[in-house]
């Protein structure tokens, strides 16, 4: 999914239908909390006041996650350049079809099966690879959670199908990371543009040089932009 998707769905809208919450911390290395926003929203807005607007207007976006696991994994990687609505319509048929997600289940469909589900044939492939990357161990999950940023970011990029965007919103919602950083993402890209008072919109490397200033809660800067999106575009905030 790489730094291209078009993500005033997902976490823009706050949809996470069909993923579900993370329910037993040993799958994840130091999640990200409540205590964490709380931290990291007085480091941002100490950096950029302007975060106290979004706060002020939307208050606390909440620290929740998905599961570290792969159907969390195959759901964003459905999501890729498509709307809300049709990313929303296409992971309830792969639900119906691919429940619950056993990896040699999934690896066992052809493309065309895939594919019949409305992803296109590089998701399919994608799909069929990341799944066999689970069957055989060269993804695990377990381990990921206790990689540092960096290593999870490049073992994730190394799979079919993962590129920059989709390994960074992997970090922030499923391994709960506090530092991650979505530059790729065009809700985060237009949010910045609004409340910073930008000319244009922030390009990934622009976005990137931009929050170098937010480190070490870089996530917390994305949850806070996705909330002044979700107000500028009159979609409803999440609350949990």
């Amino acid at each position: 999914m790489g730094a291209r998707g078009l993500n005033q769905r997902g976490l823009a809208t706050g949809n996470q239908r069909g993923l579900p919450l993370i329910s037993d911390a040993t799958t994840r290395q130091a999640p990200i909390s409540e205590s964490d926003i709380e931290a990291g929203v007085g480091f941002l807005i100490a950096q950029e006041p302007r975060f106290g607007a979004v706060i002020k207007t939307h208050g606390l976006p909440p620290a929740r996650c998905v599961e570290n696991c792969l159907p969390s994994l195959l759901k964003i990687i459905t999501e890729q350049l498509i709307s809300l609505q049709a990313a929303d319509a296409i992971w309830q048929r792969i639900e119906s079809s691919l429940h619950p997600f056993a990896p040699e289940e999934i690896f066992a469909r052809s493309e065309a099966e895939l594919k019949s589900l409305g992803l296109s044939g590089a998701k399919a492939r994608s799909f069929i690879a990341l799944s066999q990357a689970v069957a055989t161990g060269d993804l695990n999950f377990h381990a990921l959670a206790k990689m540092g940023d960096e290593d999870a970011l490049r073992k994730l990029m190394s799979l079919p199908g993962i590129g920059p965007w989709t390994a960074d919103i992997y970090l922030l919602t499923a391994l709960g990371r506090t530092d991650a950083c979505p530059s790729g993402d065009l809700a985060l890209q237009i949010a910045a543009q609004h409340l910073l008072e930008m000319d244009e919109r922030p390009t990934p490397k622009d976005f990137l040089a931009l929050a170098e200033a937010w480190r070490p809660w870089r996530s917390v800067a994305a949850r806070l932009l996705w909330s002044h999106y979700r107000g500028l575009k009159g979609i409803t905030q999440r609350v949990n």
